[in-house]
């Protein structure tokens, strides 16, 4: 299976041959507007930023529907062969195991523990190859560049 993204400015209906021969193949088209071309692969690398932990938490441990997307975006990222690294931006945690005795309370009011985000974010990375890092919130733009593999000249 081939993930290809199509440009939404293709026109519909123009490209019933494309179209067959991808879904003869069992390849999956996923429709958004491309700054260039009309047809991409997917990238090697993508980065999701999270501005804190309760974020990565609510979208990990919080309602069902928030638990289903999260998955299907790691699952989907992982199908296209993309390494997808969840970056979440935080001053005092490293590692998710940092987090391990701490509570954290969702945006729903539910608190979880640490150990629970700590063992959701590890169940994440073994099952869909994704990663989670951490930064403070002022070094996020440089260490966004340095994840997608930026910025490789020398001074």
């Amino acid at each position: 299976m081939v993930l290809i993204i199509e440009d939404t400015r293709q026109k519909s209906g123009k490209h019933e041959n494309k179209k067959e021969y991808w879904e003869k193949s069992g390849d999956k088209i996923i429709r958004c507007k491309l700054p260039f071309g009309d047809y991409s692969l997917p990238p090697k690398v993508a980065v999701d930023t999270k501005q804190n932990i309760l974020e990565i938490a609510s979208n990990m441990c919080g309602n069902a529907n928030e638990k289903r997307r999260f998955r299907e975006e790691c699952k989907l990222a992982k199908d296209a062969g993309c390494r997808l690294i969840f970056l979440i931006e935080c001053r005092s945690v490293k590692l998710p195991e940092d987090l391990i005795g701490k509570k954290i309370r969702l945006i729903s009011g539910k608190t979880i523990p640490g150990e629970q985000l700590t063992l959701a974010m590890r169940t994440m990375e073994n099952r869909y190859g994704c990663s989670f890092e951490f930064c403070d919130p002022e070094n996020s733009g440089e260490k966004i560049i340095e994840l997608l593999g930026g910025r490789n000249d020398s001074k």
